[in-house]
């Protein structure tokens, strides 16, 4: 059986990321978070509680149904773009909103090209790419 897998993940608000790029808004405005979070090979999306979305001053666009793992079904909120920093690479994407953990799904793999290390209980990046992220194509 696989232990759980956590890693250092860092989420920015990704509009207030274009303001600071456009000298719209201080650097030191910058709504930003750094913690552990869970990787969730069974998820698909990126999932955060309503505390991160509070502390990044995130919008919640729209709503989604979400089922869970026992069958029941829920409808979340789903946060406009965030600025995803894992293992020393970046990408956007948003979030489903709920539970009091944050897990990293499949999509926050992909995009980073990331994969999870069985054996050694962690996440590495893939081996064919290890320099950089590939994005597949098909």
């Amino acid at each position: 059986m696989m232990g759980a897998v956590r890693v250092s993940i860092k989420l920015k608000n990704a509009v207030d990321e274009e303001l600071v790029s456009r000298a719209l808004l201080a650097p030191r405005l910058l709504r930003e978070v750094e913690f552990t979070g869970l990787v969730d090979t069974g998820a698909v999306s990126l999932v955060i509680p309503q505390d991160i979305v509070t502390q990044l001053g995130l919008r919640i666009l729209h709503q989604r149904v979400a089922e869970f793992v026992n069958g029941e079904q829920q409808t979340i909120g789903v946060t406009g773009a965030i600025i995803v920093e894992c293992e020393n690479r970046a990408t956007t994407d948003e979030a489903l909103v709920v539970g009091n953990e944050v897990l990293i799904g499949q999509v926050i793999l992909e995009k980073l090209d990331l994969v999870v290390d069985c054996k050694n209980q962690k996440l590495i990046p893939n081996p064919a790419n290890p320099n950089y992220p590939v994005a597949m194509i098909k």
